[in-house]
């Protein structure tokens, strides 16, 4: 099952972000609800919310320890679903996201909800897989 959602995400990351970049240029935002959500084409050199711009050797560097020591852990088969499913999310943002960075030295972002940073699939499974690893952590020290 692991091995199903990291494919599943990353397929979906990497096919929605090629069919945006197909189908709008950098800076172009389509309204899908008016003053909700957009999609709006956005090359992220930096790190969440654009932080450290520039930096992609750091990112890639890190973004391969993360994959790898999350591959470990995983590994370890703790049979514990919600942990072994956080942990599987993660991973599959971050080679998402990896992927990005390695082919062209940035990230493809395009969900623009108005009111926060626009992002993209890899990053609402890392954010998402975040949340829930810090639920099964907090779960298991009861």
């Amino acid at each position: 099952m692991i091995v199903f959602i990291v494919i599943a995400i990353l397929f979906l990351d990497q096919v929605s972000k090629f069919l945006v970049t197909k189908n709008l240029f950098l800076g172009q935002s389509i309204v899908v609800i008016k003053g909700i959500f957009h999609l709006s084409l956005v090359h992220n050199r930096g790190a969440a919310f654009g932080l450290l711009k520039n930096q992609v050797p750091l990112f890639v560097v890190t973004s391969i320890i993360a994959v790898f020591l999350i591959f470990l852990e995983l590994k370890k088969r703790k049979q514990v679903l919600i942990y072994e499913v956080s942990l599987a999310l993660v991973l599959a943002g971050a080679l998402g996201n990896l992927i990005d960075r390695a082919i062209y030295g940035y990230v493809i972002d395009f969900l623009d909800f108005r009111i926060w940073p626009v992002f993209n699939i890899a990053d609402s499974s890392i954010s998402i897989g975040a949340v829930l690893l810090g639920l099964s952590i907090l779960r298991q020290k009861k």
